[in-house]
């Protein structure tokens, strides 16, 4: 019995041990992935996404810390980012709409940026229908904030916070909103993020699964860019 311990430790224990000694810092500090449970960032990011997360995108952080090391960067307006939540500290994943100093505004889903309109191009939904279910008739646009556009969804049939008085985003924080403007819990109801609670910036798709058909591989989103194409 004893001899069999031994070649298990050696073969199978020792080395998964390494394994994790080596690769959980590193998912700690450089790369890591989040899933994504909700339909907050659609049509960008959908239900059963599994998203790459740059960890050195924008500083080093102490392994197991939000503690940061260094800094090389700072989120720009249009990133998809990680933190955690100042609510409640859960992950998760959002846009950044206002950078600190910003004056944030919405008016009936058209959002003000220093007191400037956004623009606005409206698509056609029916591409995008198979991964909406939340409203019959959702309406789609690209959003053009700055030198980002990116995708938006608006679901016309649900109570959400449309509007809002202008605010100004305190020095050292970032305000974050989904994708899907009337499904998201946001910068709308905890507030700007502060800088030390972002986790890193989420890059792409690395798997998906169809959480309304049986956890189906969705295989024309693997590896799946999240910047918009125009298409």
């Amino acid at each position: 019995m004893k001899p069999l311990l031994q070649r298990l430790y050696r073969e199978w224990f020792k080395p998964l041990a390494l394994i994790i000694l080596i690769s959980a810092p590193l998912r700690s500090a450089v790369v890591d992935w989040n899933w994504v449970p909700s339909g907050s960032m659609k049509p960008t990011i959908v239900e059963g996404d599994l998203v790459l997360v740059n960890k050195l995108a924008y500083d080093l952080k102490v392994p197991f810390t939000t503690r940061h090391l260094a800094e090389w960067s700072a989120p720009a307006r249009g990133d998809i980012v990680v933190f955690f939540s100042p609510e409640n500290g859960t992950r998760l994943v959002k846009r950044v709409i206002g950078l600190p100093g910003d004056t944030i505004e919405l008016r009936r889903n058209i959002l003000f940026i220093n007191g400037v309109a956004q623009t606005y191009a409206t698509q056609d939904a029916a591409s995008y229908a198979r991964d909406i279910f939340e409203d019959p008739h959702p309406i789609v646009a690209v959003e053009s904030i700055g030198a980002t556009d990116h995708l938006v969804l608006a679901l016309p049939g649900r109570r959400a916070l449309r509007s809002f008085a202008p605010c100004t985003v305190p020095v050292g924080t970032y305000f974050m909103m989904g994708d899907s403007r009337d499904n998201s819990r946001d910068s709308r109801f905890f507030g700007p993020v502060p800088r030390k609670k972002i986790v890193g910036r989420a890059s792409g798709v690395i798997v998906s699964f169809d959480t309304q058909r049986f956890l189906l591989p969705r295989f024309q989103r693997i590896a799946h860019p999240l910047a918009y194409d125009g298409t």
